[in-house]
């Protein structure tokens, strides 16, 4: 009995220390499962804080080149002007020179150079936007010395990417970002002498990069205009270009956007730009853009809009309608902009790399604003020639007459690319026949 009691003492006493072994190491484990789950919370904020400077380095350094480029944009645009000036020079030194002046007064010709002087020396004081506004204010004195209005110049400057859009009797068009702002915007009352009103977009969600804005396309919505436009989400590796929509209660804004995100954007397929909103005869509302790309090719799509115009419509995902099959392309196509015209649906586009004089505008035909679409270009409808080089980027509209127009713009050949100028242009579109047909300018 004493034995047995003994021996249970003993085992008791060995399983107390067993146990005492077992919760020293549980309590070393759980202390270094703490220490490990520390260091890896430490490991973690630093590497978010170490992400962060890198985001904040990079659009600081994005932000720095964009501003050096809408220096030289407007330098170009100055330049460029010089450029056919000098091109004027040459031809009042080789022809008839009395009867060019004879319907040039000395005030235009003044007009223009003094607002050239004006512009650059706004330039040496890095005031970009009343350089842009001296500049601009000269346009159509610089554009009458030019002698350039038979190719379908009607604004002498940095244009890229218009689209126009009348009210009343008045013209607006939009561009891309340059010298003129976030969203350019100038106004015409007979679609020959334009004049700026200023930046279209004065502020930008706070999620956009600044100075990084294209394409933009404003639609009228009863007493409300929707300006769609493409800007840089930062927080995207890669920074890629998304879509969104401001909105004013005048077509000169200013337009406000007040989002908290792209409405579209697609980081699968490297960004979403381009947009173009198009409201059809049944009153339906549908946005086109282009993707960049990915993988695979650029591709134009389209999704219905809620009636709002700020959203894509419930339950409904993008459609493609188009991708690049003819040899013009390039493989790249981009700048949709489609329109409803005698029951049927065209699908006009640019195709080629923008910066190039291969760059053309041509056209497909839908069955319906989300498509199918079939391209029906095998050459482009508009391209490279007198005058004009690597056009495209264009917007269809039809004028108070009733006549249709088209917009685009096109550098001066022999300067094609940055840094030089993408001016604007307008020419007559006849739509009656199987092909759209790009006409004379006036």
């Amino acid at each position: 009995m004493v034995k047995r009691h003994w021996r249970a003492v003993v085992t008791t006493l060995v399983l107390l220390m067993a146990l005492g072994t077992l919760a020293v190491a549980i309590q070393t484990d759980v202390g270094a499962h703490a220490r490990d789950r520390q260091e890896h919370t430490d490991l973690s904020a630093a590497r978010r804080t170490l992400a962060a400077s890198r985001l904040t380095l990079e659009k600081t350094t994005y932000v720095k080149a964009l501003a050096t480029n809408h220096r030289n944009d407007l330098q170009a645009s100055v330049t460029a002007t010089l450029g056919q000036l000098a091109t004027t020079e040459n031809t009042l030194s080789t022809t008839d020179a009395f009867a060019f002046l004879q319907g040039v007064s000395i005030n235009t010709l003044q007009t223009c150079l003094g607002g050239i002087r004006a512009s650059y020396q706004q330039i040496g004081v890095h005031n970009n936007a009343q350089a842009a506004s001296d500049i601009s204010s000269v346009s159509s004195a610089c554009l009458t010395l030019a002698g350039s209005t038979s190719t379908g110049l009607v604004y002498p400057f940095d244009f890229p990417d218009p689209d126009v859009l009348r009210v009343g009797g008045t013209y607006f068009a939009y561009a891309t970002n340059s010298v003129g702002g976030n969203i350019q915007i100038i106004q015409s009352g007979d679609l020959t002498h334009w004049s700026a009103v200023g930046n279209a977009l004065p502020t930008l969600p706070s999620w956009a990069a600044p100075n990084g804005t294209w394409s933009p396309a404003v639609v009228q919505l009863g007493g409300t205009f929707l300006l769609y436009y493409a800007a840089i989400e930062p927080s995207f590796e890669g920074n890629y270009e998304c879509i969104s929509v401001a909105t004013a209660t005048r077509p000169q804004g200013p337009f406000i956007d007040s989002s908290t995100a792209p409405m579209e954007c697609q980081p699968a397929l490297d960004g979403s730009i381009d947009p173009s909103p198009l409201v059809d005869s049944g009153g339906g509302l549908f946005l086109e853009w282009k993707s960049n790309g990915g993988a695979g090719p650029t591709t134009i799509w389209s999704e219905q809009l809620a009636a709002s115009g700020l959203t894509m419509a419930p339950n409904t995902t993008p459609v493609q309608l188009l991708a690049p099959d003819e040899g013009w392309q390039g493989g790249m196509i981009e700048a949709p902009d489609l329109v409803e015209t005698g029951g049927r649906y065209l699908l006009f586009y640019s195709g080629n790399y923008w910066g190039s004089s291969n760059y053309g505008e041509g056209f497909a035909t839908c069955a319906g604003p989300l498509g199918p679409c079939t391209d029906a270009s095998a050459q482009p409808i508009l391209s490279s020639g007198t005058g004009v080089s690597g056009p495209g980027g264009a917007s269809i509209f039809t004028d108070s007459s009733g006549s249709t127009r088209i917009a685009f713009a096109a550098w001066t050949p022999g300067q094609v690319g940055y840094p030089h100028s993408r001016e604007f242009y307008l020419r007559r579109l006849n739509l009656s026949g199987g092909s759209p047909v790009v006409g004379s300018a006036g």
